[in-house]
Parts: structure tokens; C-alpha cells; sequence
């Protein structure tokens, strides 16, 4: 049997939860092996992302205790996005599928088995999908449930309440290795790379401890990065609303010739406010859309390395 399963877990400051991380992962990954749906060749992986704290460590205890445990150390911080990429295409030669998810425990890792049980029937991508938001605030799931919709109304195309938690094969991690773009947002790419998919859908628990790296503010910007990255609707949007623009400074033109030639010559001082605030702002608001565009090329042409990885520790035998 084949059947090498990698989890990759991006790790940023989770000292507090990763002992109860690992404890939970190491009985999930052992039954799978006693059940004979994976090989003992599988492994947990987890990525340092420039942790200030004792998470790398922590990983390197885990690792010389038990060789189930294995961890990549990049040698600074890089994004949740860059560290989750650096883990899936580092073990991609040695997995035949590979399981991404956050070290917090908020993924179900029960429902491990029924992406595994789909990778077993042929299918290559299998997204893990939020089945509800019973346990969030309002606030929490208005922003939430609008992100994706927002996404996928601007052009990237994602799977809606779906973050990082999907099984990926072999072929499919081969694909995605040739997307190069250094503005990542993976939720975007990988629907991108086509092949069979699935979803198993699960409920998201509360975070076993820490803090969540991902406030409002963080949202939001991600949701820019990913809208940029993947679609050029953003300025087809402002061409849209410039030729509307253009049209109603037509129409104003057939408008001030009327008054003109009537004898009323003098227009109020408010439309001339008005009219000079909201075309002002709309430039400037052009600028800092196309602006975005514009870095992102810098960007991309520079060539950087999307992560750069200190120490692999793996025990593959």
C-alpha cells in the first residue's frame, strides 16, 4: 500500500495549543494507520513562520520524540499563505496526498477520514467546507459570510465557507507548483488547477487557546490581496463607471447650454460642490485601485523567493 498522507500545518506563535495539537493529530493519524487508510510513512509536518515564541522548539522536541512529528523552519516570517505554500511543496515528494489545516484545532480533524476515504475513490481536491456558524457572533459572521461573497463577486472564485482545510494529491500539488505568482491567496489558485473535487463538510469548533491571527483589519486585506491577485474586475469596474461618468457630464453639458441660452446662467453653489468633491474623490479612488495593480507587477517582476526555508526536520523511514 501507498497511501502516504502529509499534514501541513503553518504555525505562527502557537506554543499554547500545539501540545494538545499534536496530542489530538498523533491518536487521529495512528488510528488511520491501524485501519489501513494510510501508510506508516505519514507524517505531521509542522511550518514555523517566524514564530516569536517557543513554537519552533516545540516542534523540535516533538520531532526527537516521535518520528511521526516533522517541521520546517523559514528563516523569517512570511505570511500564513507563504508558510502553508513552503510546507505543501517541500513534502509533495514524499506524500501521494497531502492535508492542510491551522494548528488551533477549529478544523474537525474527524474529518480527516472522509477526505481520505474520497482520495481513496479517485478524487483529488477535497475541500473542507464550514457546514454552519451557530458558534459566532453576529459580527463574526456577517464579516465572515461576506468575505466570500464579496471574493466571488469581484471575480475570485473561491469555495464559499471554505478557508485552508483541503486534501490535495500528488498531481494536483504538482499542478500547483507551476502557478509562480508571489501575491498568493491559495483559495483562489487551487479551484484554478481543475482536476476531480469533492467537499466534506464539518463544524468548526472554538479555538482551543491563543489568539486568532485573523482580525477584521487582516480580513479585509487578505480579501484585497485575493481580489487583485486573481481578477481584473476592480478596474473594469472604474472603466464602467468612468464611461458613466462621462455620460452624465454629457448630459450636464446639454444642461448648462439650456440654461445658458434661457437666460439663466447661474447655477448653485452646492451642484459645484457636490459635482468637484465626488469627481475628486472618485480619481484618487481610481489611482488607488490602479496603484494596487501597478505594485503587485513590481512585485511579480522582481522575482523574489516566496519563502526561503532554514531547517526541514523529517524522519521519512
Amino acid at each position: 500500500m501507498s497511501n502516504v498522507l502529509y499534514l501541513v500545518i503553518p504555525c505562527y506563535n502557537e506554543e499554547e495549543v500545539l501540545p494538545e495539537t499534536s496530542l489530538r493529530l498523533r491518536e487521529k493519524m495512528e488510528g488511520l494507520m491501524k485501519q489501513n487508510k494510510i501508510n506508516e510513512k505519514s507524517r505531521v509536518i509542522f511550518v514555523n513562520d517566524g514564530s516569536g515564541d517557543g513554537t519552533w522548539e516545540l516542534i523540535k522536541r516533538l520531532h526527537e520524540k516521535d518520528k511521526l512529528f516533522g517541521g520546517i523552519n523559514l528563516s523569517r516570517n512570511r505570511g500564513h499563505q507563504n508558510a502553508l505554500l513552503a510546507g505543501l511543496m517541500t513534502v509533495r515528494e514524499y506524500a501521494d496526498m497531502v492535508i492542510s489545516m491551522d494548528a488551533d484545532l477549529q478544523d474537525d480533524i474527524d474529518a480527516i477520514d472522509e477526505m481520505v476515504e474520497k482520495y481513496l475513490s479517485g478524487t483529488d481536491i477535497v475541500y473542507g467546507v464550514r457546514s454552519s456558524r451557530e458558534k459566532d457572533t453576529f459580527f463574526k459572521k456577517a464579516t465572515a459570510e461576506g468575505f466570500y461573497k464579496v471574493m466571488n463577486t469581484m471575480g475570485a472564485n473561491t469555495v464559499f465557507n471554505h478557508a485552508d482545510y483541503r486534501l490535495m494529491s500528488k498531481r494536483a500539488l504538482e499542478g500547483l507548483s507551476q502557478y509562480g505568482e508571489v501575491n498568493l491567496f491559495l483559495r483562489g489558485i487551487v479551484p484554478m488547477i481543475g482536476y476531480s473535487t469533492d467537499v466534506v463538510y464539518y463544524k468548526r469548533g472554538e479555538r482551543f487557546a491563543g489568539r486568532s491571527k485573523y482580525p477584521v483589519g487582516k480580513m479585509l486585506s487578505f480579501a484585497v490581496e485575493g481580489i487583485t491577485s486573481l481578477s481584473t474586475k476592480p478596474i473594469r469596474i472604474i472603466t464602467t463607471l468612468g464611461f458613466f461618468i462621462f455620460l452624465v457630464s454629457i448630459g450636464m453639458l446639454i444642461y448648462s447650454l439650456a440654461r445658458h441660452f434661457t437666460g439663466a446662467t447661474i447655477v448653485g453653489w452646492t451642484t459645484l460642490m457636490v459635482s468637484t468633491w465626488a469627481i475628486g474623490g472618485l480619481i484618487l479612488l481610481s489611482l488607488g485601485v490602479v496603484g494596487e495593480y501597478i505594485g503587485k507587477i513590481y512585485l511579480e517582476t522582481k522575482m523574489r523567493p516566496r519563502f526561503i526555508i532554514e531547517q526541514f526536520l523529517n524522519d521519512k523511514d
